[in-house]
């Protein structure tokens, strides 16, 4: 049976099975191991949720085809007060908290858990603004990340009123007053992207007849530039620096270090990053696939040595056994592909700060900035960057002619001299 991959003391075994959540366990315990769970964490994991079982045992439960919210609840408030443990007790109980989760993410799994808690009011008006982005707006599935974190702090802060009924009584005044107020606290890429969030739901609101009155354009406008900034990347020296700085005798380590050699050597971006299969590495031709990104094109470029050194070290040495196709995995269990681009951020900016590079972004973004600035450096064309960054449009690619200090300084006016008379 599963427990006995874990646990050989008879009393123990006993004890798990004698609960009415005894045969969950079970499955539970098998669930973990296929997850790539050592056999301690294994141990760790059923041993807190024990408590869980021995608190619904005493209060004479019967054996549960399900777990219900109000179960759980019931335990978290009786538990603290009557525990018994080493150390801190918050320490413990968030422990408990934690294995706890593990299994109601196996009992999600099975249809086992019963989630009673209502969904929030505005839950089918933004499920519906979504699915309207995703089939005649073609968003892509990023997008669609943004639009509806955007969109749900809108509906969270009109809170009864934000219902298809409720709609009707917005104004054009307290579209002004949340727009304000949420820019305050964002910089310029967050105040865009509550812009464009807030614009379309308006129109897909008018377009459903929710709203008789175009709101889209009581978003206010504020005025930015595209190209008013410099682009600010990792240099070389700093880039070397971090590669050095990172030790590779452990998996994450090795993980690490091809992540950030990927960056460096071909500047792509995170999420072409996260989503490299490992079929889009060409052993034989010496060749690596970056799939397009935010409606770029594919780029098939040549495997660099030190690159194709890094992953081999990381995919013999490091990379967790599973049937995962992406390259990149996380390195505790369960192993899964690292979740969304701040998590491959996160990774960077902790490499970044570890060599003590301090730059005003540090995310996984500033290495793509570097390596076009270094290409441009070395006298390649516009055009030639734009190809390798997969750019479509030549036009995004004039952000990094504003760092050719050469070219600029061959076009640059004298600065007038006053001249006495």
């Amino acid at each position: 049976m599963g427990l006995e991959r874990a646990f050989e003391c008879p009393v123990t075994l006993a004890k798990l099975r004698s609960g009415p959540l005894g045969t969950l366990l079970e499955g539970f315990c098998d669930w973990l191991l296929e997850q790539g769970f050592p056999r301690g964490s294994v141990r760790k994991h059923l041993s807190n949720v024990a408590h869980l079982n021995e608190h619904l045992g005493k209060r004479r439960r019967p054996q549960p085809q399900v777990v219900t919210v109000e179960d759980l609840d019931g335990f978290f408030r009786a538990y603290p007060s009557r525990c018994r443990h080493r150390g801190p007790r918050e320490e413990h109980v968030r422990r408990v908290r934690w294995s706890v989760n593990r299994f109601v993410q196996y009992l999600r799994q099975q249809e086992r858990f019963v989630d009673s808690t209502p969904p929030p009011i505005y839950a089918p008006l933004r499920d519906a603004y979504l699915d309207w982005m995703r089939r005649y707006q073609h968003a892509a599935p990023g997008t669609l990340e943004l639009r509806a974190q955007s969109v749900t702090m809108f509906l969270q802060w009109l809170g009864p009123q934000a219902t298809p009924s409720g709609l009707a009584g917005l104004n054009a005044e307290q579209v002004e007053q949340f727009f304000l107020a949420d820019a305050q606290h964002k910089g310029r890429a967050g105040r865009r992207s509550m812009q464009a969030a807030l614009r379309t739901f308006f129109r897909f609101c008018l377009q459903q007849g929710y709203i008789l009155q175009p709101l889209d354009r009581a978003v206010p406008t504020l005025r930015t530039y595209k190209l008013a900034t410099v682009p600010r990347g990792v240099s070389e020296q700093q880039a070397q620096q971090a590669l050095h700085g990172i030790d590779r005798t452990t998996p994450v380590g090795r993980r690490d270090y091809a992540v950030l050699q990927l960056l460096f050597s071909y500047g792509v971006r995170g999420g072409q990053v996260r989503a490299l299969r490992l079929g889009d590495i060409d052993w034989e031709q010496d060749q690596i696939l970056f799939r397009a990104s935010k409606h770029g094109k594919d780029v098939r470029l040549p495997l660099l040595p030190e690159v194709g050194e890094s992953l081999l070290d990381y995919l013999r040495n490091a990379r967790p056994a599973g049937a995962c196709p992406e390259v990149f995995l996380t390195c505790r269990a369960p192993y899964h592909p690292l979740p969304n681009s701040n998590a491959l951020s996160a990774l960077v900016e902790r490499r970044l700060q570890a060599a003590g590079i301090d730059l005003p972004s540090r995310g996984a973004h500033a290495f793509r900035h570097g390596f076009a600035t270094r290409m441009l450096q070395q006298g390649q064309t516009l055009k030639a960057i734009a190809d390798v960054l997969g750019h479509r449009h030549l036009g995004t690619t004039f952000l990094y002619a504003k760092v050719d200090f050469k070219a600029l300084q061959q076009v640059a006016l004298e600065w007038p001299q006053e001249v006495s008379p």
